[in-house]
């Protein structure tokens, strides 16, 4: 094991649990998501971390675990420093750690604003070549709703940009985040969204609240109510079948969901909606509560 100075808690996507999580910010720079309680903590105030203190802890993984072949830069959103500055830490990793092969990052739309397409290209160049986007949903009125700071067209611009400099995007759809009354416009939304980006991997988790969802339901006017088992399944089922993906990997198997779906949209979309239809008629064994490990 390597021990690192991380600041407390700390977050990582499903696929990075081998990767070295390198942590260059602390917190999230945004941090206003009414759904979003990861980086509340007093400690967890959003700081980039000095770049020889990065190069220091480069320098000791390099001495304990020199086979290293992946790295995730946290924290929430390590995309929202300067281009210079992850030119920087990217050539520290190379230096570092030359066998590394794939570097990886959490990055909100917004980090992409102020980064031109060709510095994307060179940052890929650099062995940045997988960001997590998370999108929640296409849905303008839920985006306002949840506080997200990002609309249709931002997320979409986003998706874009990364596309054409070669960098590959996972997208995360939140199952549930448009409450009750406005799930189905979610669902549409968020698959028009996907349609038009065409993301080379795609997520969902259905979105759930250990601290309480008080700021959710003002968010929406006090008029929201998060969709039961059956509710989120129907919502799920209008995602897929709008859907109309070429080559997108898809995932729905975050302890979060009742039912797990794995393949690759469009070629298994139809297998897709089959489970789904599946799993609404009880033909289809679910998650427990108690094994959804929230």
């Amino acid at each position: 094991m390597i021990a690192l100075p991380y600041i407390e808690p700390v977050f990582r996507p499903p696929s990075e649990w081998k990767s070295l999580i390198l942590q260059v910010t602390n917190g999230c720079s945004w941090n206003r998501c009414t759904f979003c309680d990861m980086y509340t903590q007093p400690q967890k105030k959003f700081k980039p971390k000095p770049l020889a203190e990065i190069e220091r802890e480069l320098a000791t993984v390099a001495q304990v675990k020199p086979d290293v072949r992946r790295v995730f830069l946290a924290d929430g959103d390590a995309m929202v420093l300067s281009f210079r500055r992850l030119v920087e830490i990217l050539t520290a990793i190379k230096s570092a750690l030359p066998q590394v092969t794939r570097v990886s990052s959490y990055c909100l739309p917004r980090n992409l604003l102020n980064k031109s397409e060709a510095e994307l290209q060179q940052l890929r160049e650099l062995g940045l070549s997988l960001v997590y986007v998370g999108c929640e949903s296409g849905d303008d009125q839920v985006l306002q709703a949840i506080e997200k700071g990002e609309t249709y067209a931002s997320s979409l611009a986003a998706l874009t940009k990364l596309k054409a400099a070669g960098v590959k995007a996972s997208v995360m759809i939140l199952n549930g985040m448009g409450g009750v009354r406005l799930s189905k416009q979610h669902a549409l939304n968020s698959a028009r969204l996907m349609n038009a980006a065409q993301p080379e991997y795609l997520s969902t988790l259905v979105v759930s609240y250990p601290l309480g969802d008080s700021r959710v339901v003002a968010g929406f006017g006090g008029d929201y109510q998060l969709p039961n088992q059956s509710q989120l399944l129907q919502e799920m089922a209008w995602l897929l079948g709008h859907l109309e993906l070429n080559n997108t990997i898809f995932r729905s198997d975050h302890a979060s969901n009742y039912l797990v779906l794995k393949g690759t949209l469009g070629r298994d979309k139809e297998r897709l909606v089959n489970q789904v239809e599946q799993a609404m008629a009880g033909q289809i064994h679910l998650r427990q509560e108690w094994q959804r490990g929230l």
